[in-house]
């Protein structure tokens, strides 16, 4: 994999229930370009239905769809199951993120890729991050709330995936979204201005290279001349 492929992406991530869509969705607003690996996993899924239909039985899938939430009841409660999945979507997703990745490369400027599993697996090299972060406790009661479950099921699909204390801790980046909407917004206009900075730096650095790589081919004809 080239070195080359996310050199200006930044990995956005969190916990489930935590808010990434909201904050995906505020980049957009701004002009960045993103790639969504949930999107991709759920087209993916329905592409794959008759796989899955195989892999967990016919009752996971109607009329060519992949009946998600029921699907995930055996995913998330049964490791083997969930190794399953992961082996069949993970390559695929992998390969279409590097799919778009190419492309929003091309025009040099920072994009995000919404991984929720990117501190799990790990799968890639892209060097800088941005956790969206709730409390524990918060991001249950969110997660009752949003898929109608009861306290059990939420701690269980939240056990799933790294404590999102540990990956507050492992990122560049935090954008705290444990309180109202307007806090977010002012968490994420903090996190803008980092961005900027970066961006211009990036121009910069970029113009530099290009005036001395004209230089020195300057210099080069001066002596063969």
């Amino acid at each position: 994999m080239s070195n080359d492929l996310f050199k200006n992406a930044i990995a956005l991530t969190g916990g489930i229930s935590t808010g990434k869509s909201t904050v995906c969705n505020l980049f957009k607003l701004h002009g960045f370009l993103t790639i969504d690996a949930d999107v991709i996993a759920h087209k993916l899924l329905d592409e794959n239905s008759n796989k899955i239909a195989t892999m967990f039985g016919e009752q996971y899938v109607e009329n060519g769809k992949v009946l998600r939430k029921e699907l995930g009841k055996i995913i998330f409660s049964n490791e083997q199951n969930k190794l399953k999945l992961e082996a069949l979507l993970h390559p695929l997703i992998k390969n279409q993120i590097i799919k778009e990745s190419k492309i929003f490369e091309e025009q040099n400027k920072p994009y995000f890729v919404d991984i929720p599993l990117f501190f799990e697996k790990m799968h890639y090299p892209i060097s800088k991050s941005l956790v969206i972060y709730t409390p524990k406790d918060l991001q249950i009661q969110r997660l009752m709330k949003r898929d109608n479950i009861d306290e059990s099921e939420a701690k269980l699909k939240i056990s799933n995936q790294m404590n999102i204390e540990e990956k507050k801790k492992l990122a560049d980046m935090v954008i705290d979204n444990s309180k109202n909407l307007k806090h977010l917004q002012e968490e994420f206009h903090q996190v803008m201005l980092i961005l900027n900075g970066y961006f211009i730096i990036v121009t910069v650095v970029t113009r530099l290279c290009v005036e001395m790589r004209q230089e020195q081919f300057l210099t080069m004809l001066l002596q063969i001349t």
